[in-house]
Formats: structure tokens, sequence, C-alpha cells
């Protein structure tokens, strides 16, 4: 655990190599989850520590304010974050969900994961043509949800002017599938 003492900038919990600290400190890898060979990397101590969720939200708060129309959350943890952004920025919230859980008229983009196929949606008329959107999501893996979601919100209309992460697999390649656009992460493993 890390000590939340200021540090000789002032910036305090919000300098990004505490930040940084703060979130690797709060994040708990868990072998062979959900299946043997995996190694799941568990946001729950994170969310769960009110300093260190505000601190990200502060963080994201200060990197956006002004700059965007919405913030569009990828299912199921980009949720949390995405969702308590958009409050904090006082703007609008797009839930990027999976296949089938949204009513009504949506449109759907489809991208290929290591063992098949994923398809994401937002509703019809989430997205005011030319809005600025951040997409925000938990953690940059491989990239392929990011990038599908990226193209299906600029199908609805959206400008998207980046995709935030909390944490950052940089092993895997993410960045690069996202190549072209800005791509920023709290920490990176």
């Amino acid at each position: 655990m890390i000590t939340l003492d200021p540090d000789e900038t002032g910036a305090g919990i919000h300098a990004p190599a505490i930040l940084r600290a703060l979130v690797d400190s709060r994040v708990r890898d868990v072998a062979d989850f959900p299946s043997p060979g995996i190694l799941f990397k568990d946001i729950g101590p994170l969310i769960g520590d009110p300093v260190a969720f505000d601190a990200i939200i502060e963080h994201c708060l200060a990197r956006h304010g002004g700059r965007v129309d919405l913030v569009a959350g990828i299912e199921a943890r980009g949720f949390i974050f995405g969702g308590a952004l958009a409050h904090a920025l006082g703007v609008g919230f797009i839930p990027v969900r999976k296949a089938g859980k949204l009513p009504g008229a949506v449109v759907e983009q489809s991208y290929a994961l290591e063992y098949g196929e994923a398809t994401l949606a937002v509703q019809e008329g989430a997205v005011r043509p030319g809005s600025k959107v951040v997409v925000v999501d938990d953690i940059l893996a491989t990239g392929g949800t990011a990038v599908a979601a990226c193209a299906l919100l600029e199908r609805v209309g959206a400008d998207v002017v980046g995709v935030d992460v909390v944490l950052e697999l940089s092993d895997l390649g993410g960045r690069a599938a996202l190549a072209g656009r800005s791509v920023y992460s709290v920490t990176t493993d």
C-alpha cells in the first residue's frame, strides 16, 4: 500500500507517478481466471477504495473538462469509470453494450476475438452527429473491443477524440491496434 502524502509539486495524489502507484497497488492479479492460463486483472480493490476511485475520476476530469460532449463506456467495467466520469464532467453517457442487451433500434459492430467473434451495439440516436466522445474502459489488452467501439461510435456520427483506460497491458499490443488514435492509460503493466 502506498501513502497518500502530497509530493513536492503540490499535486499530491493527482501527480501522475503517485496516481500510477496508487492504481498499481490496488489492482489484484488472479491466476487462471476465467480459464486456465489467463491472468485476470481484478479492479475490485481499486473501485472499492473511494480515495483511489476518486483520484482516477478527478484525473480524467482534468484531462477532458470542457473538451468532450459525451463519454462512452464499454461493457461492463467501462461503465463504472465512464459513468462516473460523465457525471463529473456534466455530460451524457453512452453505454457500448454486447449485442442483444439494448432495447429499440440499435447499430452494431462485429469484431474478431482470439477464438470467434463478438458484437457491440449502441442505440440509434445516442449520439448527435459531430459530438466529441471519449471512449472509456478499465483495461486495454489486444485492443479489439476498443477498435470496434470507436468504429461503431463513428458510424453513428461521433467524433471519437480518444480512448482512455485505467490499465494498459502493453505486451498485448492494444495501442498498436488503435494506431492513429489518441490513447491514454493511467498505468501500464
